[in-house]
């Protein structure tokens, strides 16, 4: 072993220490090793950056640009709603059609592609549902890394299996674009059922509440607000009376927030006192759950259990509440919200006024406003956006952030244009995955989709820097030659193993590597050796170089692969939630591929 192997070695010690005791951020270990690997001359100053503008950076880049187009555009509101209608409120349900949607997408596009497209959609699930967005994501970005699994082009080492296997200058018999399907398909099916048995366990925010939302904390401040309700209208309702005829808001303390008109199949957000409720309508209203009883039982309407004909209008990505405060030299210092006809002017709704020590829940459209009192609102998301970007002096002041944006569903075919353009330059031309997806994200910045600040946003660039930082480092393995070093040594030390021992090593090591270096560098260097050992121990060669393509996709354990560092961030997780979730993954990976590989493919 040279002084540079050493080295080596002592630099990727010195690296998984950082990720595991987490002293610093990962992305601060990823700069730690663009700087300190030249500065110990194991690889050169231009080749520690090189990761920076290397193909599998680039590409993230893009391909987060092109989703949060198409989340902009409201595309991925679409893709949400069915797996949302599937799922009904069950947690299980979800994990399952996410994960299992994102597998088999990953099997034909790259598995980054495929998580970074699907996680706008896996957020606003999440969101919807009220589930801790962290007990969706890590599913999904393991069932993203397997589905590269299912077919021969899922995934980058799989794709360089064929040119590889060369033994004495021959072509060995090519694998066939389904060959390892039936592995793939047990691997997906396998991390699913995984993590609907052992979720709860293994998954971060398993006992924790979900992240509810400005709208939650507004609720849980204003005392005699709880939450918001759906009530159907029976058939046989003597109608039609107005609000103001039902005085819902001055005795039983609720706020209708829509209105569901039947006869006309519409939808009002922002009920007036005059509007008429007919029967069959649906109403919405904010309050207490003993208020809302109580109406319902003195009115004869049916309480739903759930959101259901507003599930989608009422939820949290779509509407929610926001205090505002009147703003000096506003216009509606000293009227009331009836003569500014408030709802007119703002389209939202009043839910309750902070005036002074007190809160006024009732009458608020008769209390003539002064400069700082504070009104709580209720509507949808894009009308506070439109009110927040007024120019200056504006009426109303925000005290609270802002969740929602204002979509551009005008815009949503040109971004899905843009995206079917990119996968077709990938599938049909050829182009380099970096070209065609920066091409894509370019077309959605050109043709308005998103405006460039909005796509500098978007970039997650933790992410950026944490893999641009080990792309060095598995330079530096390969470049000093420990990786070919360690992959002699251990296949030295079997011997001569039966071929299912000797795949069960070559699985073992490949996994390993593929956590420090490129899962194609790791490819690269242990196809050649392993058919080589594989021949000498009598077993099939081929099969050799198909575990070591299979298992450069086990990598689950740190948060070093571009799946795992995607939805990092997003799910708030740390490197020891992917060490507590993928260690139990890893040895169930390798399980599954030499079982089935031993029973079903001859070895």
């Amino acid at each position: 072993m040279t002084p540079e192997m050493i080295l080596t070695i002592i630099m990727l010690t010195f690296a998984v220490v950082l990720f595991v005791f987490e002293w610093v951020r990962v992305d601060v270990v990823g700069i730690i090793m663009m700087v300190m690997l030249p500065l110990t001359g194991l690889i050169s100053p231009k080749e520690a950056f090189v990761g920076l503008s290397s193909n599998a950076v680039c590409s993230i880049i893009a391909v987060i640009i092109i989703g949060a187009g198409l989340d902009k555009t409201g595309v991925m509101n679409q893709v949400a709603g069915p797996i949302i209608r599937l799922a009904g409120n069950s947690e299980s349900r979800v994990i399952a059609l996410v994960s299992g949607a994102v597998g088999i997408i990953s099997s034909m596009m790259q598995n980054i592609g495929a998580a970074a497209l699907f996680m706008p959609a896996t957020q606003r699930i999440a969101k919807r549902m009220e589930i801790p967005v962290s007990r969706i994501l890590m599913p999904m970005g393991f069932c993203a890394i397997i589905g590269g699994t299912l077919t021969l082009v899922g995934a980058s080492p799989t794709i360089l299996l064929n040119d590889l296997m060369t033994l004495g200058g021959e072509k060995l018999a090519p694998f066939g674009l389904f060959t390892q399907t039936p592995i793939g398909i047990c691997l997906l099916a396998t991390a699913i059922i995984y993590f609907l048995l052992f979720g709860k366990y293994i998954l971060p925010a398993a006992k924790g509440e979900a992240d509810r939302g400005v709208t939650a904390a507004l609720m849980e401040e204003y005392k005699a607000l709880g939450n918001t309700f759906e009530i159907q209208v029976p058939a046989d309702f003597a109608g039609p009376r107005t609000l103001q005829e039902l005085h819902i808001r001055s005795k039983f303390l609720l706020t209708v927030v829509a209105i569901y008109h039947a006869g006309e199949k519409r939808i009002n957000l922002t009920p007036r006192s005059h509007n008429e409720i007919e029967a069959r309508d649906t109403i919405a209203v904010v309050g207490k759950e003993k208020n809302v009883r109580k109406m319902a039982a003195e009115l004869g309407w049916t309480l739903k259990e759930g959101l259901d004909t507003f599930a989608e209008s009422l939820a949290r990505t779509s509407a929610g509440m926001a205090e505002t405060v009147v703003s000096p030299r506003s216009e509606l210092i000293g009227k009331t919200m009836n003569e500014v006809n408030f709802k007119d002017l703002y389209n939202l709704n009043p839910i309750a006024l902070f005036k002074g020590n007190r809160i006024y829940y009732t009458g608020l459209t008769q209390i003539a406003l002064s400069m700082g009192d504070t009104l709580l609102l209720q509507g949808p998301w894009e009308r506070f956006h439109l009110i927040k970007n007024q120019p200056q002096p504006r009426a109303l002041t925000f005290a609270t952030p802002l969740e929602g944006e204002i979509l551009r569903p005008q815009k949503a075919k040109l971004a899905v244009f843009w995206l079917v353009l990119a996968l077709f330059q990938i599938i049909f031309f050829k182009i380099q995955l970096s070209v065609a997806l920066m091409s894509g994200a370019l077309g959605m910045v050109v043709t308005g989709v998103l405006s460039i600040d909005e796509a500098y946003r978007a970039v997650d660039w933790m992410t950026v820097f944490l893999l641009a930082g080990l792309i060095p480092l598995g330079m530096a393995f390969e470049k000093t030659g420990t990786a070919a070093f360690i992959a002699t040594q251990v296949l030295g030390l079997l011997g001569h193993p039966s071929p299912i021992v000797l795949l069960t090593a070559v699985g073992i090591m490949t996994s390993c590597f593929t956590l420090f270096i490129s899962n194609v560098g790791a490819t690269v260097l242990l196809v050649p050796l392993c058919m080589n050992m594989a021949v000498m121990a009598g077993a099939d060669p081929r099969m050799a170089a198909l575990v070591v393509g299979l298992s450069a996709s086990n990598t689950f354990v740190l948060p070093t692969h571009q799946v795992n560092a995607l939805v990092m961030r997003p799910g708030g997780y740390r490197t020891v939630d992917y060490a507590k979730a993928g260690f139990i993954m890893t040895l169930l990976f390798l399980a599954v591929e030499l079982t089935i590989i031993y029973f079903f493919y001859g070895v």
